[in-house]
């Protein structure tokens, strides 16, 4: 019998995050559908920034690690979000960041 050739393999070096939505079920609740953010929270941030909207202040939601605040933000920088009353909040303390809907 002939040697066959040897398959190519590739290796996944990287997150794969392919899951879109979730559904869950509880006989006490109603069905639920849940859609997960795909995007992480620096992706949030630039589209914030890069928005049409955005001209010198946009008003966010923005969840921290241990509460929920509303500020307007008019920067940032590489580690810091600046807001409109001169307070610096550092960007890895964020898990969540929304724009307000006008």
């Amino acid at each position: 019998m002939k040697d066959l050739p040897k398959v190519f393999h590739n290796r996944i070096d990287k997150k794969i995050n392919n899951n879109k939505s979730v559904f869950y079920s509880n006989s006490r609740e109603s069905n639920k559908i849940e859609e997960i953010d795909s995007k992480t929270v620096q992706q949030k941030i630039n589209d914030i920034f890069s928005s049409p909207n955005y001209v010198y202040k946009a008003n966010v939601d923005i969840t921290l690690k241990d509460k929920k605040i509303t500020k307007r933000i008019i920067g940032r920088n590489k580690d810091y979000i600046i807001t409109m009353d001169n307070n610096l909040i550092p960007i890895k303390d964020i898990i969540d960041i929304k724009s307000q809907k006008r």
